[in-house]
């Protein structure tokens, strides 16, 4: 069996989801609050001057769902667009489009697209500069802003019971900082690891002082897969299985480990809050090991959207929505959108993993209801 199979076998084999016995699984949600980068964001980055004029601003993202570009890094939905659809829940607010209480009852999305887990102080003491100045940092900041809209400690805290956090995923664009540069390589990239999951710990830690009680944590994506790294970074070492870079995926292993590690921790600290894990490593490697079983063609490697032509359709001169770049003409064969994110059609799978792992807490039944609303598979 080939390392990929082997490190995806022995992930099944691990207890995903570790529900707290205090919680109460029959919790149903008025609201979600989530954190992170363009895996998550649904309109900051178009509201952000740095960010304001990116390519989730101009067609084709946002075509096959939208019609016209939202912000989301896609050429649709999102994960987070799927779960809060499955819950019969409005989507959170993204932060810098709201100004007032009434427009944050309902939750808030303060991911923003290029977003890092560390703040800029981390990454220039190692002469990097991250891609945005947005970090946990800065939506910690803006989540506290949030709270003191929201009425009284109690009125807070009871918001906060009744809603659910989702924390992530971060950290990718810590490492892509950090592997663009060509002075630094993946050995010491390795050693961000703890940092980021500090990060998080961080994060995590802020919001069940807040009153949360229910927190989903999504995990690190297989890196070595990612159309991006794989046309820019030059490997010798290659899975014979799935072509994707080895010692990238071992990478995100490692911050995954760490991150579950952190989480069983922060469980045994707070046995009252179901603190939740979303394994994107296996659902996204699972397209890769078997796209056909997915629905997608057999190149699961190459981006649909792009003008790099090639084995991986990338090139960051000529980005999806640059002039002389397009779209494939059926984004649900794909996995990855633009060579950094995902299709809808990836994203809706992605979600139903999810869902589906974590339906005792999340949605207790995963019902038959609830997989049509999202069009996930029995």
């Amino acid at each position: 069996m080939a390392p990929f199979s082997r490190f995806l076998l022995a992930v099944a084999l691990l207890p995903v989801v570790q529900v707290a016995a205090g919680a109460d699984r029959g919790t149903r949600y008025s609201g979600i609050f989530s954190f992170g980068d363009s895996l998550t964001d649904t309109g900051n980055s178009l509201r952000l001057a740095a960010t304001g004029s990116g390519p989730s601003s101009r067609p084709p993202y946002g075509e096959t769902f939208f019609r016209h570009p939202t912000g989301r890094a896609s050429d649709g939905r999102l994960v987070i667009d799927f779960i809060v659809e499955a819950l019969g829940l409005p989507n959170p607010r993204p932060y810098l489009a709201g100004k007032s209480a009434r427009d944050f009852r309902r939750g808030v999305n303060f991911a923003v697209g290029g977003s890092t887990a560390l703040g800029p102080d981390f990454f220039h003491s190692r002469g990097l500069k991250p891609f945005v100045p947005v970090s946990f940092t800065n939506q910690t900041s803006w989540f506290k802003d949030v709270l003191q809209l929201l009425g009284s400690v109690h009125e807070q805290r009871r918001m906060m019971a009744r809603s659910l956090f989702l924390v992530g995923e971060i950290g990718v664009n810590d490492y892509l900082v950090a592997l663009g540069n060509n002075t630094v390589g993946v050995r010491e990239v390795r050693t961000f690891v703890p940092h980021i999951v500090a990060a998080v710990h961080s994060v995590l830690t802020e919001v069940i002082a807040a009153g949360a009680r229910t927190v989903l944590v999504p995990g690190m994506i297989p890196l070595g897969c990612e159309p991006q790294l794989l046309a820019l970074y030059r490997s010798g070492d290659y899975d014979r299985e799935t072509g994707c870079i080895t010692e990238l995926n071992h990478l995100a292993e490692l911050h995954n480990r760490a991150l579950n590690r952190m989480l069983r921790q922060l469980r045994r600290a707070h046995p009252g809050v179901a603190i939740l894990y979303a394994d994107l490593y296996t659902a996204v490697a699972d397209f890769i090991v078997s796209p056909r079983k997915y629905g997608f063609r057999d190149e699961p490697l190459a981006a649909c959207c792009g003008g790099g032509k090639g084995a991986y359709n990338f090139n960051m001169t000529a980005f999806c929505g640059a002039a002389g770049t397009a779209a494939c003409a059926d984004p649900s064969e794909f996995v990855s959108w633009d060579g950094v994110h995902f299709t809808e059609a990836a994203n809706r799978h992605i979600a139903c993993a999810t869902l589906k792992i974590n339906s005792p807490t999340l949605l207790n039944p995963w019902t038959a209801d609830a997989m049509q609303r999202v069009g996930c598979a029995a």
